[in-house]
């Protein structure tokens, strides 16, 4: 009698996250069409110094943990790994995240130090300023640079092999993770009024065509 509650309890979760990632999926491709298609900009001016980034984190809609010592010295990258780790997380003084564990989502593989694990700024610096960023102030890019909307913990060589690259041209090697990282990317798209070039939005299609 327990075994057939727990299968039926499991039934109704999976059921639920599967409705849960549909629902989703149905907004990104809403949100998709209304992006605008243009060709990528140029990359004069740009520098990541034009992306005040890793600033401090309560100031820009992160919620940190009680407990956290010295949540004042918390920075964004700071409340990235907290969030994006299983609960494990030790901090040392001034918030400094010294262990934890963290699943990568790009690769699907788990790690617990901290120097293996990079930040992503999901929509990459580089490709904001091409689709739209080159024309804001200062204070909006520091905002995009550092809310969580637009952040992600992940495995640094993976990281670095995406680069500013879009899913045109780079998808996570976990093909499961697809649906997700096109969901992602749009929502940080859509909310930011960021274009998408044309490649750009096929790609991003066809990812979400993996959906459930």
């Amino acid at each position: 009698m327990a075994l057939a509650v727990a299968f039926a309890v499991a039934l109704a979760l999976s059921t639920a996250f599967v409705a849960r990632d549909a629902t989703a999926a149905t907004a990104a491709q809403t949100k998709l069409s209304e992006l605008v298609v243009k060709p990528a900009g140029t990359m004069t001016g740009y520098s990541r110094d034009k992306f005040p980034h890793w600033s401090d984190a309560q100031t820009f809609g992160w919620t940190l943990p009680s407990g956290t010592p010295d949540p004042a010295s918390c920075d964004a990258r700071d409340a990235a790994l907290i969030r994006d780790g299983r609960g494990t997380e030790k901090m040392g003084r001034y918030c400094t995240v010294i262990s934890g564990v963290w699943v990568d989502p790009y690769g699907g593989r788990t790690y617990t130090n901290p120097s293996d694990i990079d930040i992503d700024h999901f929509v990459p610096l580089a490709n904001a300023w091409r689709s739209g960023a080159a024309s804001w102030t200062t204070a909006k890019r520091e905002s995009f640079a550092n809310r969580p909307l637009g952040l992600l913990a992940v495995e640094d060589n993976l990281n670095a092999s995406k680069g500013d690259k879009g899913p045109e041209a780079w998808k996570p090697p976990r093909t499961a993770y697809h649906c997700t990282y096109a969901t992602k990317w749009i929502n940080v798209k859509h909310y930011w009024k960021l274009s998408v070039t044309s490649a750009e939005k096929g790609a991003l299609s066809q990812m979400l065509s993996t959906c459930p």
